[in-house]
């Protein structure tokens, strides 16, 4: 499958009309119509159903639209961190869960691109699969993973930060009277976990024989949802301390969980990857960063 092909793809699919998808890549209708029958025929699949003048994908289009996707991304990644091997430029990009020990990260980036400003930041936020994905797929050169997890397939620093789990109530909620949380306090709450907790099963242990009398209404993966619905007094939400805005006026107050469950935060990267000019930089200023803490 050649790139510019590719390109014509996602033009197409993002349009769902050959006619502007040729106008939006300045071809003609009739050999864009053609390079898409020729790329079906080489993958011997069918990529769109068509009906009439409207297009829509099907299963294997969808699939091929979101590997193209990142193969176009790392693609343009490559050539850019290529053109720029001569300076420090280039894109740094960096996939990353919700910690308030990125405040260390954005310090960081802070002051490269302030001390190169050709350097052009692009930070993902997602939960560890989502992290690990794009690590894997090369289409970023950091993860920031937060987490007990087992990361021996990658080279890794681990940060000197540690998030605090806890709970997220509204500030009138009876259990802001508790300096702590305990598993007791949540028994017929409704309950918003954490979607990486939820997969991992990081309270089993801690909920024990009271987890039946919690109600678990659902999980989030990023934290700015589930605040909403705290604040809605629907739910408390299992989070981790520093990721919301708990001052006065807020409407919404944290507290600690005991006994108390603390997770690490290290950022990761692909053994043996030649990184290029602006991530080294990156790497060697958290290194120093860390040395200084």
């Amino acid at each position: 499958m050649e790139l510019r092909v590719l390109n014509y793809f996602v033009a197409t699919a993002e349009e769902l009309n050959m006619t502007r998808a040729a106008q939006k890549l300045l071809v003609s209708q009739p050999a864009l119509s053609r390079q898409i029958a020729d790329l079906e025929d080489e993958l011997g699949v069918k990529l769109f159903n068509r009906r009439s003048r409207h297009l829509t994908l099907t299963p294997a289009g969808q699939y091929l639209l979101e590997q193209a996707k990142e193969i176009l991304a790392l693609t343009a990644k490559t050539k850019s961190n290529l053109q720029s091997s001569t300076v420090i430029s280039g894109d740094l990009t960096i996939a990353a869960g919700e910690s308030y020990a990125m405040q260390r990260i954005m310090d960081i980036l802070s002051n490269i691109i302030q001390d190169y400003p050709t350097v052009k930041i692009h930070i993902l936020s997602g939960d560890y699969e989502f992290a690990e994905k794009k690590l894997n797929i090369g289409t970023v050169d950091f993860a920031v993973i937060i987490g007990n997890l087992n990361l021996s397939n990658y080279a890794a620093l681990q940060l000197p930060e540690k998030d605090v789990w806890g709970v997220l109530m509204p500030e009138d909620d009876p259990l802001t009277k508790k300096d702590k949380i305990t598993p007791a306090d949540l028994i017929g709450r409704n309950i918003l976990n954490s979607q990486q907790a939820e997969h991992m099963h990081y309270f089993d242990n801690w909920f024990g024989n009271y987890k039946d009398q919690v109600n678990f209404i659902g999980t989030v993966n990023l934290n700015f949802n589930g605040t909403l619905m705290v604040k809605n007094k629907a739910a408390l939400l299992l989070t981790l301390d520093k990721l919301a805005n708990v001052s006065k006026g807020s409407g919404l107050t944290f507290r600690p969980i005991t006994p108390a469950i603390k997770e690490p935060i290290t950022v990761i990267w692909k053994h043996g990857t030649n990184l290029s000019p602006a991530a080294k930089l990156f790497l060697n200023r958290l290194q120093a960063s860390i040395a200084d803490k």
